[in-house]
């Protein structure tokens, strides 16, 4: 078992803290997350149509990406808040699920990947909030950071 000295979230003693990015420069650093959320093909017909009981979801879900991606510090103990200077959440509708993704920006010290697999995760969760009533089999699958750059 490794030293609790070699994990950067645990201080000498083992517990928690708060990594130190104080020394390290500010850079534009991006990440790009994605999802997806399987549906039944029903589901997507009703969705296209816009008639779910819920309303146009695709906009609700986009609105609560980019609110999630924003707090994501709120959220994720010991995420540092960041200065988002760009966040988009968009959709591709299939025949049996939505693809999701999510596009961070900051110019910090540290990553936005966090961010971005925060807006993925609660846009899809909005999905499927308001689908459930139509759906209850859906579910959330792939989950996982496609990007991360700094320059």
């Amino acid at each position: 078992m490794k030293n609790p000295r070699d994990f950067s979230h645990l201080d000498p003693a083992g517990g928690a803290r708060m990594v130190n990015v104080g020394a390290k420069p500010v850079q534009h650093r991006r990440a790009v997350a994605v999802g997806r959320l399987v549906c039944a093909p029903a589901t997507i017909r009703a969705l296209r149509r816009r008639a779910l009981p819920k309303g146009d979801v695709l906009t609700v879900a986009q609105i609560a990406g980019i609110q999630a991606a924003k707090r994501t510090a709120d959220l994720i103990p010991l995420c540092h808040p960041l200065p988002l200077s760009h966040v988009a959440v968009n959709f591709r509708v299939k025949r049996d699920h939505i693809h999701i993704e999510c596009a961070a920006e900051t110019g910090a010290q540290t990553g936005v990947e966090m961010e971005a697999l925060t807006g993925v995760t609660v846009a899809a969760l909005t999905l499927y909030d308001m689908c459930k009533a139509v759906d209850p089999a859906m579910r959330l699958e792939g989950v996982h950071l496609v990007e991360k750059t700094k320059r």
